[in-house]
């Protein structure tokens, strides 16, 4: 059902005061804040409308009106006047020059943390996982040790627990066939193509170079730091979201756990632009108090990750929008290379 002009001018204006002071708000007060020259009897019907209409809903203890999950979701799509950040002054505090990208994603996520006041998350960029060399250590019987080098030199370890008991010279052999045939690809790669090469092979070698594979893929996914969080403290002194205890541990386990937080940021990154995840409203997000605001950032051209800022429901959307959006291009063009 579409809203009339004054319906979703006092919306707007019961959104706004709401954020602004956390307090349920009256007809007397929306009278004089709206700027609309109505009755109290007419203003009160509008917000029986709206109420009707699952926008507004009334606290037992008042009078007065507070917005619901949908009346948020009315106002951030087509009520919202967006505030004009400077994107330079922005920049000069961002410090995104860093040789390491990790420090670079590590400062956005500080930096929006910093000037939205609430927790900043930036999800690292997924990394494929190439690999240089592989060997195998036998440990002890049946027992395997391989040792993975990616193209950087960084090496990761895996225990094998294997059927066979492989000797040294299996072993060796095994890694070398790997390390020639494969090296330089990502394991999916390798997964691809070694189910119908490895037939010529003897069946207990091309089990553990299957097992290599799997084990390689695990590890190489397992080293990419997921997410940097910045500012989780700052959730605690919003009353919204820190008010009761089974809040905090809402709020503590999603920031421990990191599943649900990295599949909304997951599904932000196949969109456009920035995106609102609303408590309450959107599965995703763990908490009704708690929003999402994000936006996908690119490495020259390709979205590679996903940014945002966790905060209240009762936050000013109009300012943390565009710190998203102007952190996401800061981040892109200091990513990305010419």
């Amino acid at each position: 059902m579409q809203l009339d002009t004054r319906a979703q001018t006092l919306l707007k204006a019961l959104v706004e005061r709401y954020i602004a002071d956390g307090q349920p708000v009256g007809s007397r007060a929306l009278s004089k804040i709206s700027g609309l020259d109505l009755s109290p009897a007419t203003i009160r019907n509008i917000m029986a409308d709206l109420e009707e209409m699952g926008y507004v809903a009334s606290p037992h203890t008042s009078a007065g009106r507070i917005p619901t999950p949908r009346g948020y979701r009315m106002f951030v799509d087509t009520l919202l006047t967006v505030q004009q950040i400077d994107e330079h002054a922005v920049e000069s505090r961002m410090r995104l020059q860093a040789p390491q990208p990790q420090k670079i994603i590590s400062n956005a996520a500080q930096m929006l943390s910093s000037l939205s006041q609430f927790a900043g998350v930036v999800m690292s960029p997924r990394r494929e996982s190439v690999f240089q060399q592989i060997e195998f250590l036998r440990l002890s019987e049946k027992r395997i040790l391989l040792v993975i080098v990616d193209p950087r030199g960084d090496v990761q370890n895996r225990l094998l627990l294997t059927d066979v008991d492989y000797t040294p010279a299996q072993l060796i052999q095994s890694a070398n066939y790997i390390n020639q045939n494969y090296g330089g690809l990502s394991f999916d790669q390798v997964r691809a193509r070694v189910t119908g090469e490895l037939r010529q092979l003897r069946d207990d070698m091309s089990r553990l170079m299957q097992a290599a594979v799997e084990a390689g893929s695990e590890a190489m996914a397992d080293q990419s730091d997921d997410m940097v969080i910045s500012g989780e403290r700052n959730l605690l002194s919003v009353s919204d979201l820190s008010s009761n205890m089974t809040s905090l541990r809402q709020m503590f386990d999603m920031f421990e756990q990191k599943t649900g937080l990295m599949q909304l940021l997951d599904v932000s990154s196949k969109a456009t632009g920035v995106q609102i995840f609303i408590g309450g409203e959107s599965k995703l997000v763990p908490m009704d108090e708690m929003s999402v605001v994000t936006a996908p950032y690119e490495v020259n051209g390709t979205i590679v990750g996903t940014l945002g800022v966790i905060g209240p429901t009762r936050m000013a959307y109009e300012r943390v929008i565009p710190i998203v959006d102007i952190t996401a291009k800061l981040l892109s063009n200091a990513l990305s290379h010419g």
